[in-house]
């Protein structure tokens, strides 16, 4: 499986895996959110392509493109390349500097990296057919609100994530009762009391409960109540970094 990376033009961006910590994350006591693995793996599944300098939007909250400010802190900079106001009403315009090629029946999901939060401008995400375009795709953002805000060097202004388009459709939602499940609706209870006699130990300060600090059983991907542990469990995702195909 290739993902084919075509630059544009020399000095594209840099292009690296989706990286797992968060300045949010980190700030918080004990650095708890990292104990949610749904949250890390988010953050990882993916490839984020990094500011090349920094930059600053200021909006004045008008709805032409004549009202969205873009400058970079070092005027040598060609911010042209990068971000422009095309769109109008608060939205800015980013180019990847690549043209993406995925294999047949594969798309692009572009969108802002996953749980990076940003006051005042946030991402909107598309769905690219890349099996067959011939042409670049843009990132866009909009600003929530006017003022200004800042984009720092090697930051992450678009996250691309390969999406296998056609076999989405296939699926068929179904709605059923827990009953119909004997096996699943005993592993769901065995879950819930062990959570709940866990949340209490905690609330009672128990030694034993706040010395592990919470319950690592979906980390670790073993069963409550059960020997058997999920096939295929992830818990770090190993994307690779690009590299130079040889002629």
């Amino acid at each position: 499986m290739e993902l084919e990376c075509f630059m544009i033009h020399p000095g594209a961006p840099e292009l690296v895996p989706g990286r797992p910590d968060r300045k949010w994350m980190d700030d918080f006591n004990a650095r708890f959110p990292y104990r949610c693995l749904p949250l890390v793996m988010a953050n990882t599944t993916g490839w984020e392509i990094l500011c090349p300098f920094d930059f600053s939007i200021e909006w004045t909250g008008g709805a032409n493109t004549d009202d969205i400010r873009i400058a970079p802190e070092d005027p040598t900079q060609a911010i042209s390349h990068l971000a422009v106001s095309h769109f109008t009403t608060g939205v800015v315009t980013f180019h990847t500097g690549y043209l993406f090629r995925t294999p047949p029946g594969w798309a692009l999901w572009a969108t802002g990296a996953p749980n990076q939060l940003k006051d005042g401008i946030a991402p909107l995400s598309g769905l690219v057919e890349t099996d067959w375009l011939p042409f670049p795709f843009t990132m866009n953002w909009m600003m929530t609100r006017p003022g200004l805000v800042k984009f720092r060097k090697g930051e992450p202004f678009c996250f691309i994530t390969p999406v296998e388009n056609r076999q989405i459709d296939a699926f068929q939602p179904v709605l059923r009762q827990l009953d119909e499940d004997a096996d699943l609706k005993e592993r769901y209870l065995a879950w819930s009391a062990s959570r709940g006699a866990f949340n209490r130990k905690l609330a009672e300060r128990d030694a034993e409960a706040v010395k592990a600090g919470w319950q690592k059983h979906y980390f670790r991907g073993e069963l409550p109540g059960a020997a058997d542990a999920p096939p295929d469990h992830m818990n770090r995702r190993r994307l690779k970094a690009p590299i130079v195909k040889p002629q």
